[in-house]
């Protein structure tokens, strides 16, 4: 990759990090909140979701897509990540349920713009064999960022209290603002002639005519209600069901998200290497993406073994065959779309799957006000996340660029 492609990705791969940090803070400290707040179980479980509420919402009806093809990626992602910063703060100064509830929604309307910026970039600045490891190093960054907000999180929740946590991430997020200003590209290459020849453009209902805009929407929707149960419900079982200290529950928290992250990485760098001595897309990519997302299901059993070593190891392995599948699902996504539809396919294929983020802690909460454990809450995840490896296995049939017809 050359020197530009290089700086566009390290701003992208630092905007995705503050990206989830902010999104996943409340998980880490659902407890202290639920406790401080006296909310119940179910109270905590719409808290959880209510970010996915926007951020699904403005994706999926393409809102953040045509924003991310139609204007300069400089000032959609930067006033995107202003705008979301400023809601992780004034969750810090809440004083209710109704405002934390209000912010979340706030921090989803601005995190939306962001995949559908980064897709539409990643398509035009990258070729197919340079995007396994961009979209890897992309992804990698969020599950560090996950990983290094529950450790520390946990560590300063621990020291500080819940609220000088939320402002102190909402301030250092504004500083990414700078770099981004002197460096960020005024638009992605071909933007002006995509709004000069707009009619030329695929529609919304273009895309929703593709098998394999269905299949990946669908795919990423069964990985992502996996992920999003990891990453809004593990802390708390790990400290309700596994009786973990704050302290201890940071570490191993942290350390699963962290595997996620180095497995995600390497697996894109490897994918591309394949690509690049004669691997189709299509084979490379569905591996990927199948095993991966197969393998995650050994998840199962964590709930139920009583042997923490045991549990906690087989945590780790269903969080490495996890990031085997993440660096895939947008790598195909921006070869199906290519530059002229990648803002919009990606935001709805984005959109639809993060409903899952509503899902996900609204039924893991469910089942633990019914139940009051987590074990059918791990079953459900596990299911899930097989159909998943069906949907973008069989469902997406070959991997590659969609030729759009003129309008």
């Amino acid at each position: 990759m050359s020197g530009q492609q290089w700086r566009i990705l390290a701003l992208l791969v630092t905007c995705s990090f503050i990206c989830l940090v902010d999104r996943t803070n409340l998980s880490v400290g659902a407890t202290d909140i639920q406790r401080d707040l006296q909310l119940s179980n179910s109270q905590l479980g719409l808290l959880l979701s209510a970010f996915f509420f926007t951020y699904a919402t403005f994706q999926l009806f393409s809102i953040s897509g045509w924003v991310a093809d139609r204007f300069p990626v400089r000032w959609v992602l930067g006033v995107g990540l202003l705008v979301w910063s400023a809601a992780t703060v004034f969750t810090g100064l809440a004083q209710s349920f109704a405002v934390i509830f209000g912010m979340r929604l706030l921090l989803g309307i601005g995190e939306s713009v962001a995949y559908p910026a980064f897709g539409r970039i990643l398509a035009s600045h990258f070729e197919e064999q340079h995007r396994g490891l961009a979209n890897a190093m992309i992804d990698a960054s969020t599950k560090a960022g996950t990983s290094l907000g529950t450790l520390m999180g946990g560590l300063l929740i621990l020291q500080w209290g819940w609220r000088p946590f939320f402002i102190l991430l909402g301030l250092v997020g504004m500083v990414w603002l700078l770099p981004w200003w002197r460096w960020a590209p005024e638009s992605t290459p071909g933007a002006a002639a995509v709004r000069r020849l707009e009619d030329r453009a695929p529609r919304v209902v273009d895309i929703l005519r593709q098998r394999a805009a269905w299949s990946t929407a669908l795919g990423q929707f069964c990985a992502n209600y996996f992920w999003y149960f990891l990453i809004t419900w593990l802390p708390g079982y790990l400290e309700k069901e596994r009786h973990f200290p704050k302290d201890k529950m940071a570490v191993f928290g942290s350390v699963s998200f962290l595997i996620i992250a180095l497995v995600s990485l390497s697996g894109g760098w490897l994918a591309d290497r394949w690509i690049g001595r004669g691997g189709s897309p299509t084979l490379v990519r569905k591996t990927f993406a199948g095993w991966g997302l197969a393998l995650s299901t050994i998840i199962l059993p964590v709930a139920l073994i009583k042997d923490e070593t045991s549990a906690m190891a087989l945590l780790f392995l269903a969080c490495v065959a996890f990031g085997i599948y993440t660096p895939t699902i947008f790598a195909i996504t921006q070869t199906l779309a290519g530059p002229l539809a990648a803002g919009k396919w990606t935001g709805l294929q984005n959109g639809f799957a993060n409903l899952a983020g509503v899902l996900a802690p609204l039924v893991t909460g469910w089942i633990m006000q019914v139940t009051g454990q987590f074990y059918l809450a791990f079953v459900v995840a596990a299911v899930v996340a097989m159909a998943g490896a069906g949907f973008l296995v069989v469902g997406v049939q070959r991997i590659a660029p969609v030729q759009w017809a003129d309008r």
